[in-house]
């Protein structure tokens, strides 16, 4: 396994806690979570890590091999534990199914497969409404998360820059910029600049529940 040995190193090395070999490793919770406990029962410690080949270092972690019962079964991922891993900022389905791989070697599915299957179970989770924009009735803005650097040519100073970004329910068309805060006269600035690109005012702007917009925020009634 590509990442095996660096996660028992962070862990009986570094001595990191769970979540910190996480965000420095990208690999889920509960792989490491089951990697150091098999360590752990197997008596392992860092010198005795070195010392083993990959090879060795997987049969010792994972001591049953992974043979399907049946030529043709595949292991299905948990599919709840991979919607919940995609919420973590710069996780993708990429990794995730690159640890599958690595998890179960001899039953994995495709990585085509492996978003397929993804997608029809996350359609079945999902209930939406259908909703239908007419041209110039709705903008909807709002600031996006990730924040942008900014450096000073001349001092080289580094701040962060809020994006705000405004898309018309229609056309999609949308106008982003950045300020350096999200406060009411950035959040004003930004709407008077948004309007100018549009050429125009749409019936209605729609905030998501900001502090700059609203005074009370309400999930029923933005």
């Amino acid at each position: 396994m590509r990442k095996l040995r660096e996660v028992l190193r962070l862990r009986f090395h570094a001595d990191l806690s769970m979540r910190q070999i996480r965000n420095s490793t990208q690999v889920s919770l509960g792989v490491i979570q089951k990697v150091v406990s098999n360590a752990e029962q197997q008596g392992l410690d860092w010198p005795t890590i070195q010392s083993l080949s990959d090879t060795e270092l997987t049969e010792r972690i994972y001591p049953k091999p992974d043979v399907p019962l049946v030529p043709t079964q595949k292991q299905l991922p948990d599919w709840p534990e991979v919607y919940r891993e995609l919420k973590r900022k710069g996780m993708t389905l990429q990794l995730l199914w690159e640890e599958h791989v690595e998890q179960y070697p001899a039953r994995n599915f495709s990585y085509s497969q492996y978003c397929r299957l993804y997608r029809q179970w996350l359609k079945k989770q999902r209930r939406s409404m259908r909703q239908t924009h007419k041209a110039g009735e709705k903008a909807f803005v709002d600031y996006c998360g990730p924040t942008v650097p900014i450096v000073n040519a001349s001092t080289g100073e580094m701040r962060t820059a809020q994006i705000f970004v405004g898309v018309l329910g229609a056309s999609n068309y949308t106008y982003a910029d950045a300020t350096y805060t999200q406060s009411l006269p950035d959040w004003l600035s930004s709407h008077v600049r948004m309007l100018e690109y549009f050429g125009g005012c749409p019936d209605m702007i729609i905030p998501d529940n900001l502090r700059s917009a609203v005074s009370k925020a309400c999930r029923y009634d933005p």
